[in-house]
């Protein structure tokens, strides 16, 4: 069926953007973390899609990438996740990182995402464990960590927690793998302000 649509961005939502296609406007919802990379423009857009169907509607779903795609198809397989579960473990981290607390067996990451209890995601956990492949997922888990960490010191500081991760994801690829958390606080807090 739909597998990418290219057009342009009219507007923005909470949870969705509307992509005008040939003088059709498709609503489609998306993750947090993806919609922050949509802008409103009349550059054309290009979107991987998902088109889910239940009794009385079709909602379409879309992606900046075709490996956030088919990791949401792959999460929708797993008993007790919907498509709006699985757009709420897609904003816990990237796939990558996602994909190691899997392979790692780290259900409490995945408990960060609303909607998942500690059922759920021991049952994403034993459903997707064979799907999946990683060489770094250790050092992925442990990173994952340390980002936890810091949205936790900034949240005491007084910042709001989205606020935090926003800051905390603007900034960690300039870290180093063995940069303290003291230095890596410090280049958050520094970065934090210029986010507003």
């Amino acid at each position: 069926m739909l597998h990418t649509l290219r057009g342009t961005v009219e507007e923005k939502g909470h949870n969705f953007f509307i992509l005008e296609v040939g003088g059709v406007g498709f609503k489609i919802f998306t993750n947090a973390r993806a919609l922050k990379n949509v802008a409103i423009s009349k550059t054309p857009f290009k979107c991987f899609c998902f088109l889910h169907v239940s009794e009385n509607q079709f909602t379409l779903f879309g992606f900046l990438d075709e490996p956030s795609l088919l990791f949401f198809e792959l999460l929708n397989t797993v008993p007790g996740v919907g498509p709006r579960t699985a757009l709420n473990v897609l904003d816990v981290d990237s796939t990558e990182n996602i994909t190691a607390a899997i392979l790692e067996k780290r259900t409490d990451l995945l408990t960060r995402a609303s909607g998942i209890g500690t059922k759920t995601a021991e049952r994403i956990v034993i459903e997707l464990q064979s799907k999946l492949h990683l060489h770094t997922s250790s050092s992925l888990t442990k990173s994952m960590d340390v980002n936890i960490e810091l949205e936790e010191a900034l949240v005491s500081l007084g910042y709001q927690q989205k606020e935090a991760k926003q800051a905390i994801q603007a900034t960690q690829k300039s870290f180093h793998e063995d940069e303290s958390f003291e230095n890596r606080l410090r280049s958050v807090l520094k970065n934090i302000g210029k986010l507003k």
